[in-house]
Parts: C-alpha cells; structure tokens; sequence
C-alpha cells in the first residue's frame, strides 16, 4: 500500500509552494482528502520555524524534533524535504499554528499535546532562548490555549519547583485524596497511545503521548507525597 507520504513525495521534490502542501493540495490543481498528510505537514512546518527562530538550528533540537516525529525510514527523506521547505519559506510561523488550530478546532486537547512537543523540541540544547519564548508564547496563544497552563508546561520541562500539580491536574487543593486519583487516572488514559491517535495525533508522533503522561504521574506523585505528609 501506497503511504500518505509518498503520495505527496513527487510534489515536495518540484514545487516548493508549502502553503498548498499545508491545505492539502497536489500538483494539477487536485485536492485530495488527505486531513492527515496536510495537518502533519503544517505540525512539521510549524516545528522547522522553531528551530530557526534563533537564527541556528542544533542537532539536540533535530534529534528532539526526530524523537517527537518517528518516521519510518523509508519516509525520513520525505519529511525532510518539507521541513527543509518549511524553514526557507517566507510564510510566518503564525501561518502554520493557524491552520494546525483550524484543522483540530478550538478547543481540541490536541492543541496542548503539541504545545508540549514544542516545547520539548526548544528545551532540547539546554535552554529556552528569549526568541523560542516569545515564539512558543504567541503559538499558544494563537492556539487559544491559556497562559497559565503554558507557564505550568514550560515549569515541567525545566523541572522548576513551582510546577503545581493542582493546576496540571485540574484538580482543588481541598479534594480527598481518592477522588484526585480518580481524575489522574482518567486524566492518564486519556493520554494512552491508542487515545491520542484516535483524536487525531499521527502515529508518528506518539512521544506526544510519553511527555503528558509524565507530566501527570509527575503531578500525582507530589499530591501523594503532600497529601501523606500532610496527614502524618
């Protein structure tokens, strides 16, 4: 069988026009319903801006970008080539983090999965530089996700102590300690591999689904151990 990718490989190799490879269309003016070449192509241009954002790219940050996208072997060229479009096209990262918001809709949790594999892919050569920060903040909000939770993102990362697992959770300081399980729980198989593809997050990115789950073990581990010390 055919893959997505190879369907669109011959138009990646002579036509450099990335805003039609986002909106999905392919040479002679056809438009193929491919939602999910289209909407990993935008994912993959999206993170080649971030990359460049500083003016250099890193092999930590490469390496973060190939840990979050796992393509096959035999589609690594493919992928490579729009990313190398991507990061040489005039169009504004604002671009590709619009039409991502369109493809999902406002308000999809996919929106936070892949504000985290930003963010990991940025965190990567040891520091959030003031032009990937200034990126990730508007890509957030441009996503019409809330600040709050970007600043509890970027505290898990850098494994900060202000990292509240209330917050990560969703949960009230005052809940008994059972009923917060219960939400952690739901809130884990949520994030299982299987779930996160169903909503919509290619298979090849299903690290995705490895960072929000350590971020909400992280959050319940520290309301155990708070909880615990508290009833001591």
């Amino acid at each position: 069988m055919i893959s997505n990718w190879q369907k669109v490989k011959k138009f990646v190799r002579g036509n450099r026009d990335i805003k039609s490879l986002v909106k999905g269309k392919l040479p002679g003016g056809n438009k193929r319903p491919s939602r999910r070449v289209s909407f990993t192509i935008a994912i993959i241009s999206l993170g080649a801006k971030l990359t460049k954002v500083d003016g250099h790219v890193t092999k930590e940050e490469i390496k973060a970008f190939r840990e979050i996208f796992q393509l096959p072997e035999s589609e690594q060229k493919n992928a490579a080539r729009v990313f190398n479009s991507a990061s040489k096209s005039t169009l504004g990262y604002e671009y590709y983090a619009l039409e991502i918001r369109k493809h999902l809709g406002a308000g999809s949790p996919l929106l936070e999965d892949l504000m985290d594999g930003l963010i990991y892919i940025a965190k990567a050569d040891g520091d959030i530089s003031f032009q990937e920060r200034r990126f990730l903040i508007r890509v957030n909000a441009l996503f019409g996700l809330p600040r709050r939770q970007f600043r509890q993102k970027i505290n898990f990362h850098y494994g900060k102590d202000n990292f509240d697992p209330y917050r990560v959770l969703g949960v009230k300081r005052d809940m008994p300690l059972s009923e917060i399980r219960r939400i952690w729980r739901n809130l884990v198989l949520k994030s299982h591999p299987d779930v996160l593809v169903a909503r919509g997050v290619p298979e090849e990115a299903i690290r995705l689904s490895e960072i929000q789950l350590s971020r909400y073990n992280l959050a319940w581990k520290k309301i155990q151990e708070e909880k615990q010390f508290v009833a001591i």
